[in-house]
């Protein structure tokens, strides 16, 4: 029998959320109801178990949740991402056998929203070099000076998950990755973009923060890494991004469907364009692509819960997901656009503000020539 998926958002929140949307994005402003509604659902302690007063949901059962609400609200389901990966990653690796992270399972059962604080301006090595500085203090603990970018949930977390290279390290130089809290930290007043406004992903300046010794949960060595941890990240990452953007793929088509029904052709003696056949061919050809993605996002996050054995090419999996997950979806939207008519140009049209939000994904790591660069890697070993 198909197992029974569980589920924290009704369709009455996602109602609400819906509505506030048009008007975080005209003003840039962060969702704090849309929080306030989700905090009183459970929905931050989705990952967190059971045993610790969470939902304890699976990474499958997330990332379709993930799809309904960023069908609803994109800005509001990628900011809450942030929060979802790094207890997602922690839910997995404790469910591995894995309890540095417990503390992150912990606080979150009891209220505290996480931020994911990794982004680095100039930074092309993403998880695999830092520019930022990790000092090791007497007592164990670290104290992290650098400049995160792409911090969303900024006006609202109260722990940062971060990471910073410590070139002091007896061993030899070390990118430690913690936690730390809002003492020496900066959030400056600078998100203003295209698209994805409400998440408020402000840039963060890091005065010596201070991450005490048992919120420190790795040291590693610069460069890729086969640490359950690395694995854990980019799984939890790149399944739930690939969720948020396919939720806009998911309303853009919901949106163009209902326009072609709506709109009727002079042209054809007022017969709705639902019947116009380039009107069905485009609405099919974004049909085609969003269930592709769909199917693609959820049986990946499946099989992570599953443990299925991708062996050497689980990286490529995953990042191979993020680029077709962000890509899809933009072309999902543009389709949409093309069979809705010259009103989805407008700047208070649903359409027009999804076409902007859905170009953030070009941004997110893994980006275009990285993943190329696993796959190939994956399929033809490395290159000489």
């Amino acid at each position: 029998m198909p197992r029974e998926l569980r589920t924290l958002l009704t369709d009455e929140l996602l109602e609400r959320v819906h509505a506030r949307a048009a008007g975080h994005d005209r003003d840039n402003t962060f969702p704090h109801e849309d929080l306030a509604d989700l905090v009183a659902a459970g929905y931050l302690q989705a990952f967190v178990p059971e045993r610790l007063g969470g939902a304890g949901l699976t990474l499958e059962e997330v990332s379709r949740e993930q799809v309904r609400l960023a069908a609803a609200a994109p800005a509001t389901a990628l900011a809450v991402n942030m929060h979802l990966v790094v207890t997602g990653l922690a839910a997995l690796l404790v469910g591995r056998g894995d309890d540095s992270v417990e503390f992150v399972l912990r606080d979150a059962a009891v209220g505290e929203v996480f931020a994911f604080g990794n982004s680095e301006a100039g930074n092309d090595l993403v998880m695999f070099g830092s520019r930022t500085r990790a000092e090791r203090q007497p007592d164990g603990g670290y104290r992290f000076t650098g400049t995160k970018i792409f911090t969303s949930l900024s006006p609202v977390w109260t722990r940062l998950a971060t990471f910073g290279l410590d070139e002091d390290d007896p061993d030899g130089p070390r990118l430690v990755h913690a936690v730390v809290g809002r003492a020496g930290v900066t959030t400056k007043d600078d998100w203003d973009t295209l698209g994805m406004r409400a998440t408020q992903s402000a840039t963060t300046v890091l005065d010596g923060a201070y991450a005490a010794p048992e919120h420190v949960y790795r040291r590693l060595p610069p460069g890729p890494s086969a640490d359950s941890f690395i694995f854990a990240l980019f799984a939890v990452f790149e399944v739930l991004l690939g969720a948020v953007y396919t939720g806009i793929g998911r309303r853009a088509v919901e949106l163009a469907v209902a326009n072609a029904r709506r709109r009727t052709s002079f042209k054809n003696e007022g017969r709705a364009y639902a019947q116009d056949p380039d009107i069905r061919w485009r609405i099919a050809d974004a049909g085609l692509l969003q269930d592709g993605a769909e199917l693609q996002v959820f049986a990946l996050a499946r099989d992570v819960d599953e443990r299925a054995d991708h062996g050497a090419r689980w990286f490529a999996q995953l990042v191979g997901l993020k680029v077709r997950a962000t890509e899809s979806a933009r072309q999902v939207v543009e389709l949409a656009l093309r069979a809705s008519g010259g009103g989805s140009y407008f700047t208070g049209n649903e359409l027009g503000r999804l076409y902007r939000d859905v170009l953030a994904g070009i941004f997110h790591p893994s980006d275009d020539e990285s993943a190329h660069a696993t796959v190939a890697a994956s399929l033809l070993g490395p290159p000489d």
